[in-house]
Parts: structure tokens; C-alpha cells; sequence
């Protein structure tokens, strides 16, 4: 695709599709055109380059429409996104199982699947209807579960379900979603330079939106529930753009976490190119957690011992006694677990949706060893 990798061809294909011109605030252009760079490098196959090109594409096109929602609405700016409670921790420590319980809760605010896929509504959206993204959403799940079941079987994505927020920081073009999904070395290298800032402006700026779309549904819940396991690298970033707000911090062997990282990064990997080298993947997925883990002791050690500003659970705990566990989160931030709560909690624990059986996989799949990655995280 001649040409296909440059900024001005895909900010001009978002424009055409969506007709609108300004893509709103922060400096993306530069991150964008590093990664445009290493996607033109990266050995993707036909597939891999139509689906990374057409996700750039699609986050643009978020980014012209929520604009024009703002311009539309000023008062959207005035949303007040006040002390977030964010749950962060390796993947498969537990993270989504306390975002989803304190979901349950209607005093928590949370996106779902279908607003996280696409947060700016259509500019023509009837308020009183059905928003035509909840079917889109729902399609894209049930193409998803035929289409890649070794990925829904990893990372199931629904549509009606608390989801993570890290579209977000990939919308601002400063995240680790590409290095998981190709092989991206000197974007990788570039982003650990950068300052995140303006990805997590861009991160508040999309929960302003969904709050007040969110309002106008008759949501009125004053607090959010976030999830995103990238957090552990930026908690001060995540702390100055949301002073006021409470971090929960999973925690679980990595040993049982870092094989089923990297499994994912494989798959997605697969799914773009034609070779994956799947020694690199786990070589580079160690070297990440180790990174992301490193940053949050010392911003933890920096903070000092304040159960106001974290709760540590454990992976083992929050999966024997969730509810135990959710409760002291409650005590932590003040909160009454009310018996109304704990029944939506409970009654989501019955119905939540079942994990399908993932690929078989081990640690030496991706030239790694339990004493290798107990060493690194020593």
C-alpha cells in the first residue's frame, strides 16, 4: 500500500469518512507518525496491514467526532470526573473481576464494551432509541467468538460488560497495545522516552464525554470504576491527571501470568503477520512487565503507606472471597457496602460470562523459565 503508512493519508481518510476536519487537542501527531513508521516496518501481511491501518483509521474517526460533540455541547468540558477508583495489576492477577463486582454497584460508573469501542456517538444519535452501537458492538462480539476463537478464548471482549479503558491511551497514540500485537522495536524503544501526559488527557477527556452521555441516559453515579493493567506503568500520571483517586493493586505470582501475557501477544501477533517469533514475544513481554512492574514499586515507594490512596489484594483471596475482598475497598474509601450492592454483586457472580478453555501453553514456548521470570521479579 504506496503511501498507506503516511499521516496525511490516514488523517485524510478519517476526515472523508466522517466529514469533519478538526481532530481536537493533544499533540498526537507525533506519536502517531512514529507509529505509522514502524507499521510501514513491521512485516505485517495483507490482513495485518488492512486491520492496524484500519484501527488507526477508526481511533481518528473517534477523535474528529468527539470533537465536534464538544464544540457541539461546551458544557461536556465542565464534566467533572472526580476520584476514580482504578484497578490495576498483571494481566490475569483478577483485575477484571474487581472491576466488574464494584461495577455491579450502580453508585459506580463504568464503560462498557460498546462504549469503549467507540466513545463519540453519531452526530444524528436519537436519545430516546436504542444507541445503534450497542448492535454493532454485539456483532463484533459474536464475529470475534467465530472468527478468532483463540483470541476471544484469551481475551474475551463484551459488549454489555465493564470494560478497560486502555482504547483510550491507544486513541492518543502513546501506549503498549502495538508492541502487542507487531513487531514495532523502535516504537517501542520511542514511547518509553515519552510523556504520557497527554495520553491520560486524553484518557479524561473521553470519560467527560461518556459521563455526559451517560447522563443523558439517566446514569447519575458520581464515581468511576477504571481497569487497566498499563496503569502499573504510570501510576504518577494516572495520580496527577486523577489526584482524588483510589488504586487497587492485584497482585499474583508471575510465574502464572507472564506465559498467559505473552500467549495473547502471540496470537495477536499471528493474526497481522505471517512469522511470529515466538521467543522474541516472550523475551520482549518479560522485558515489559518487568519495566511496568519496576515503575510502579517506586512510584508506590514514593507515595509511601497510605491505605486511603491503595489496596493490595491478592489474586488467590479475591478469587476465594470476592466479595470479602471488594468489601475492603469499601472500608478504604469510606464507602457503606450496602446489602442492595452486595446482592447485584453476588447476582453478577452467577451470571458473569464464562471463560471459554485457552491454548495450552508454558513458559518454555516462549524461550522463557519459572526461574527466569522469578528472578526478574524477585
Amino acid at each position: 500500500m504506496p503511501g498507506a503508512w503516511e499521516l496525511e493519508s490516514v488523517l485524510a481518510d478519517a476526515r472523508r469518512k466522517e466529514g469533519l476536519d478538526d481532530v481536537g487537542p493533544g499533540p498526537f501527531e507525533e506519536p502517531l507518525g512514529v507509529l505509522l513508521e514502524a507499521y510501514a516496518g513491521a512485516g505485517l501481511n495483507e490482513t495485518g496491514a488492512h486491520l492496524l491501518r484500519g484501527g488507526i483509521v477508526h481511533s481518528l474517526r473517534v477523535r474528529l467526532r468527539a470533537q465536534e460533540w464538544f464544540r457541539r455541547r461546551p458544557e461536556i468540558a465542565d464534566e467533572q470526573v472526580a476520584d476514580p477508583v482504578v484497578v490495576v495489576g498483571m494481566m490475569r492477577s483478577g483485575t477484571t473481576l474487581l472491576q466488574r463486582l464494584l461495577a455491579a454497584d450502580e453508585r459506580f460508573r463504568c464503560a462498557r464494551g460498546w462504549e469503549v469501542v467507540e466513545a463519540a456517538p453519531p452526530l444524528d444519535l436519537d436519545w430516546g432509541a436504542e444507541d445503534p452501537r450497542i448492535a454493532k458492538a454485539l456483532a463484533r462480539e459474536e464475529q470475534s467468538r467465530q472468527w478468532v476463537p483463540e483470541l476471544y478464548a484469551i481475551h474475551p471482549m463484551y459488549a454489555l460488560e465493564a470494560e478497560e479503558e486502555i482504547v483510550f491511551l491507544a486513541d492518543a497514540f502513546l501506549s503498549h497495545v502495538p508492541e502487542s500485537g507487531a513487531h514495532v522495536p523502535a516504537y517501542r524503544s520511542w514511547i518509553d522516552t515519552q510523556d504520557f501526559a497527554p495520553a491520560y488527557d486524553h484518557l479524561h477527556r473521553m470519560l467527560q464525554l461518556l459521563q455526559w452521555q451517560q447522563r443523558q441516559r439517566g446514569v447519575e453515579a458520581e464515581r468511576w470504576v477504571l481497569k487497566t493493567p498499563a496503569h502499573l506503568g504510570y501510576l504518577d500520571d494516572l495520580r496527577t491527571r486523577f489526584p482524588g483517586l483510589h488504586v487497587v493493586h492485584l497482585h499474583r505470582d508471575p510465574v502464572e501470568t507472564i506465559a498467559s501475557g505473552a500467549s495473547l501477544n502471540a496470537t495477536l501477533h499471528a493474526m497481522h503477520a505471517d512469522t511470529v517469533d515466538l521467543h522474541r514475544v516472550g523475551a520482549e513481554w518479560i522485558e515489559r512487565m518487568g519495566w511496568t512492574n519496576d515503575r510502579a514499586l517506586a512510584s508506590r515507594a514514593a507515595w509511601g503507606d497510605d491505605p486511603g490512596l491503595v489496596t493490595d489484594l491478592g489474586f488467590a483471596d479475591a478469587v476465594a472471597d470476592p466479595i470479602g475482598q471488594v468489601a475492603r475497598v469499601y472500608d478504604a474509601i469510606g464507602l457503606e457496602l450496602t446489602a442492595h450492592a452486595e446482592l447485584a454483586m453476588r447476582d453478577w457472580l452467577q451470571r458473569r460470562p464464562r471463560e471459554t478453555g485457552r491454548p495450552d501453553y508454558t513458559p518454555e514456548t516462549y524461550g522463557l523459565t519459572a526461574d527466569r521470570i522469578r528472578d526478574r521479579f524477585a
